[in-house]
């Protein structure tokens, strides 16, 4: 019988044929926490005599949610993050260099065929690389670091096989969330979500990033795509040699099979205060605009910056609507920077906050007002979610859709602008 590409990683890093349903301990490979969840990882650590990681590739600490710093409070638990990563010798990426779930990619710690744990429910983003990665609290975090090993049970997979090309100003984003408003938000609880198909082929790896950001919001464990020409280029573009990955074998056994069509599909929206509550970005026409965020580890990449400044090139945010931007990485910010994307969002209007997680969580910039309606390219839109519970709406759309509702003051389609 053969295997899924979760059953194979996890085959290979136990030790034992095993499938979907099986409990295993698995060896890990690369371990990851970020400001909001490192100081627990850190307290269990120095109680267990921690000295260095055991995992294959080491682990990253990262300062990306509350950064630039917010409080004096804040300030306290970076310092202590800064001790521990010094006193460890554990790399530690810093304010400004940008958000987790890109910076781990950008390092190439993260290789085809690993096992991957981070302090992060959107760990599972490294899935785009062709890993099985995925979310933990803490504690478990820091029993991989300090073990090495890690105990899993084998997800079932779920196959989406996604036909069709997209059209124009159609985007990965509007997939992600036409998948999950008819998946539902657990409907793909503890499993392992495989894309693939003639649109997921030709799908560059910001767009297969921003698929497997989400897949946490519909239950998913692990969103691993299979190896190909993208992925091997990817790396080649980071400087990193690999070899061959991993794909699901043509006779494995999925519990479930979805089939979409990208060329039936259209911007779309989740409105308030769920990510499965998607519908056409046309249906919200009337909808007024208060703050557009783009960013995030969703949506902060090249691709997404470049497809927003190609909607606003020679127009400007409307009065009254603010334009938050955060690129994911530093190197993201020059990249776009050289190629003239800053340029064209900062004519638009738009304002810039340190590469990071930005207005996202809601601990710093960027928090809205009372009665605000926000549109975000972020991963998550219920209440309180980006630091104001009250009575903020968040709708979460593609970078196409929020350039075109920063220049309308309305949620619009983004087709409807001319460029």
């Amino acid at each position: 019988m053969g295997k899924t590409i979760a059953e194979k990683v996890l085959t290979s890093h136990s030790g034992k044929e095993c499938h979907a349903g099986d409990l295993v301990i698995a060896d890990v490979d690369f371990c990851m926490s970020q400001d909001g969840t490192s100081t627990m990882m850190i307290r269990e650590l120095e109680s267990l005599g921690f000295s260095t990681p055991k995992t294959k590739h080491g682990m990253a600490v990262v300062i990306d949610h509350s950064a630039p710093c917010p409080s004096v409070d804040v300030a306290r638990i970076h310092s202590k993050i800064r001790r521990f990563a010094s006193d460890k010798s554990i790399p530690i990426f810093d304010v400004g260099e940008g958000v987790c779930h890109q910076l781990v990619p950008e390092s190439g710690k993260v290789q085809p065929g690993s096992l991957v744990v981070g302090a992060d429910s959107h760990t599972c983003t490294y899935g785009a690389l062709n890993s099985c990665s995925t979310g933990l609290g803490s504690t478990d975090v820091a029993a991989a670091v300090f073990t090495g090993k890690l105990w899993l049970k084998v997800p079932a997979t779920h196959s989406m096989v996604v036909g069709g090309a997209f059209s124009d100003r159609v985007s990965a984003k509007d997939l992600i969330l036409d998948v999950i408003g008819k998946v539902s938000c657990d409907g793909a609880t503890y499993k392992s979500v495989e894309f693939s198909g003639e649109s997921i082929d030709g799908l560059g790896m910001d767009g297969r990033m921003t698929i497997a950001n989400m897949a946490v919001e519909m239950g998913a464990k692990f969103c691993p795509f299979g190896f190909d020409g993208i992925t091997r280029e990817w790396f080649s573009s980071i400087c990193t040699e690999v070899s061959d990955g991993v794909k699901s074998d043509c006779d494995a056994v999925f519990e479930k099979s979805y089939d979409f069509d990208a060329s039936d599909l259209v911007p779309k929206v989740a409105k308030p205060h769920a990510v499965d509550n998607v519908v056409d970005a046309a249906q919200l026409s009337g909808t007024d605009v208060h703050q557009v965020f783009l960013g995030t580890c969703t949506n902060g990449r090249l691709a997404d910056l470049d497809a927003a400044s190609s909607v606003l090139k020679g127009k400007h945010v409307k009065q009254g609507v603010r334009l938050v931007v955060a690129p994911a990485s530093r190197k993201i910010f020059l990249e776009a920077m050289e190629r003239g994307i800053i340029s064209r969002l900062l004519k638009a209007g738009a304002v810039f906050v340190a590469p990071g997680c930005g207005p996202c969580v809601g601990t710093h910039a960027g928090i809205p007002s009372d009665g605000d309606n926000v549109l975000s390219t972020a991963n998550r839109n219920f209440k309180g979610r980006m630091g104001n519970n009250n009575d903020v709406n968040i709708y979460l759309a593609s970078p196409w859709t929020a350039a075109a509702s920063a220049i309308v003051g309305r949620i619009t389609d983004p087709r409807e602008v001319h460029v």
